[in-house]
């Protein structure tokens, strides 16, 4: 997993998850209908699993960290679909969900380009009409600190609306909160 100890201890603990549970996803996920099947790209300990699972009949989730995909899918059985996977490279057909999350992960994906490859890739699995939405840490001393040496190449939201149209979303949207932002982006509909 490309987090440093500290990083780990924080998102693994339980002031994390309550936090996810109480204020990141409410918000992030504000007015986003997510439909009946779901892909959370990138879950790390599985804080905002624990609420998406209570949320969506079908959830899926695809972790690229070996050991971390194990553990979720220990820590949930069958009511989720852990899958270990790259999220540039998503082993999943064209159209197969109703919305993509991914949620505080972005920043881990190593380069931009990368980045793109992701979004090209939630374009791709989501079904015409469906909705690609998260939130992620906007960059700050703070941010930075707790990321010393950890993969971080930060999401400029400001350009992120024009690098997802790129790719070929519509009605992208962006909202920013306190140290984050969050984000909206539909696949066209025919």
């Amino acid at each position: 997993m490309p987090m440093n100890l500290i990083h780990r201890k924080l998102c693994g603990s339980a002031r994390w998850a309550d936090k996810v549970e109480r204020e990141v996803l409410p918000w992030a996920l504000a007015d986003v209908p997510l439909g009946p099947k779901v892909l959370e790209l990138g879950p790390g300990f599985g804080a905002t699993t624990r609420v998406l699972a209570r949320r969506v009949p079908e959830l899926t989730i695809l972790e690229i960290d070996e050991r971390s995909a194990g553990l979720l899918e220990r820590t949930f059985g069958p009511q989720v679909r852990v899958v270990h996977g790259d999220a540039t490279r998503i082993p999943a057909e064209t159209g197969s969900f109703d919305t993509v999350v991914a949620f505080t992960m972005l920043h881990h994906v190593p380069s931009r380009a990368a980045q793109d490859r992701l979004f090209a890739e939630a374009l791709r699995v989501l079904r015409p009409g469906g909705t690609f939405a998260g939130s992620d840490g906007l960059a700050s001393a703070g941010f930075r600190l707790l990321h010393l040496r950890d993969i971080m190449v930060v999401v400029d939201p400001d350009e992120l609306p024009g690098r997802l149209a790129t790719i070929g979303f519509e009605e992208v949207t962006i909202g920013r909160g306190a140290g984050s932002f969050r984000f909206r982006a539909k696949r066209p509909a025919p």
